[in-house]
C-alpha cells in the first residue's frame, strides 16, 4: 500500500495526475486522494481507475464531476463543502489542474471566500516536453490550444511572434499538420519539436524545422496527445560598423536617450547596451 490516511485541514487540494504512465503519481497525491472528505474530478471514470490501480479506496465517498460543462451548480456544491469545513481534492483527467484544464473558476472562488487553496504537484505535459525538445528553457510561454480555424489560428500566432522565449502548444492529431504549416507561415521556419504520447508506450520526439516537421507528417502521421514547441525569434545579426553608423545618424537629430531607443528597436537589441554605446559616442563627440 503506497498511500496513508493523513489529517487534511479544510481546504481545496488540487491533485496532479499522470499524463500517461500510472506510476507517475506522487505519494502525497495518493495521500490526499485517500484522505480528503470529498473528491472531485474532471473525468470521474479515469480518476476512479487511477485510484483502483494504486489501491486507494473510496470508503463510501462519491467522486463529483467538475469540468468546463458542469456549470456553477457543481462548483457551488464543492464550495459548500469547504464552508462546512471539509477537505476537497480536485484532479484533472491528466496532468496539472488549470493547465489547459478546468479548475480556474473553482480556485478563484475558493480563494476569494478565504479557504485554503493548495496543490499536490506532479506531472505536466508542457514541462515534460520542454525537457525533451532540445530547445532553450531559460524562458518559455505556454499558449495552450490554438483556435481550430486557420484564420483565427494565424491571428493568435501573430500575437506570439515577438515572445522572447520558447513557445509551447498543445495540439490534436487532426489539426497538427495544418497548425505546423500556419506556424511556419506566421512565425517563419524556426527550429521546433513535436512531442507525443509522453511517458506512454509510443513516446516519440521529432526535432526539426517547422516546415520539415509539417512535411514529415505526410509520410508519417501521428496519433495521441501532442505538444509542439517552437524556438523564439532570432534577430538578424548586425555588424559593429552598421551599429556605429546607425547610432551616429540617430544622434544628429535626437537626444542620447531617444537615439538609443530608436537604434535598439531597429535591431531588436537590449536598450541598455545601446544607450551606453550612444553615451560614449556623445562624450567622444563633445
Amino acid at each position: 500500500m503506497n498511500h496513508k490516511i493523513v489529517h487534511l485541514p479544510s481546504g481545496l487540494y488540487f491533485v496532479a495526475t499522470p499524463i500517461g504512465t500510472a506510476r507517475d503519481i506522487t505519494l502525497r497525491a495518493l495521500d490526499v486522494l485517500a484522505s480528503a472528505d470529498m473528491i472531485a474530478a474532471e473525468d470521474t471514470r479515469s480518476l476512479r481507475k487511477l485510484m483502483e490501480i494504486h489501491g486507494v479506496p473510496l470508503n463510501g465517498r462519491q467522486i463529483v464531476a467538475y469540468h468546463d460543462h458542469s456549470g456553477a451548480g457543481a462548483r457551488a456544491r464543492l464550495l459548500a463543502a469547504l464552508e462546512e469545513g471539509q477537505s476537497v481534492a480536485y484532479a484533472s483527467e491528466a496532468g496539472m489542474p488549470l493547465i489547459a484544464d478546468p479548475g480556474y473558476d473553482l480556485s478563484r472562488a475558493a480563494a476569494e471566500a478565504g479557504h485554503l487553496v493548495t496543490v499536490a504537484p506532479g506531472a505536466s505535459a508542457a514541462l515534460a516536453a520542454l525537457t525533451l525538445a532540445g530547445l532553450p528553457t531559460d524562458a518559455f510561454f505556454f499558449a495552450g490550444f490554438l483556435p481550430n480555424a486557420s484564420g483565427a489560428r494565424r491571428k493568435r500566432l501573430e500575437e506570439l511572434t515577438a515572445v522572447p522565449g520558447t513557445l509551447v502548444f498543445y495540439e490534436s492529431p487532426k489539426r497538427i499538420a495544418a497548425s505546423l504549416r500556419d506556424m511556419e507561415a506566421v512565425l517563419g521556419d524556426r527550429p521546433a519539436a513535436l512531442c507525443r504520447e509522453i511517458t506512454k508506450k509510443f513516446e516519440e520526439v521529432r526535432r526539426d524545422s517547422l516546415l520539415t516537421l509539417a512535411e514529415g507528417l505526410d509520410q508519417a502521421p501521428v496519433k495521441g496527445e501532442i505538444v509542439v514547441l517552437v524556438d523564439r525569434a532570432r534577430g538578424v545579426s548586425v555588424s559593429d560598423g552598421d551599429l556605429d553608423s546607425d547610432l551616429r545618424a540617430a544622434l544628429k537629430d535626437n537626444s542620447v536617450k531617444d537615439a538609443a531607443s530608436i537604434v535598439a528597436e531597429m535591431h531588436n537589441l537590449p536598450r541598455r547596451k545601446i544607450y551606453q554605446l550612444a553615451l560614449d559616442m556623445a562624450k567622444d563627440a563633445g
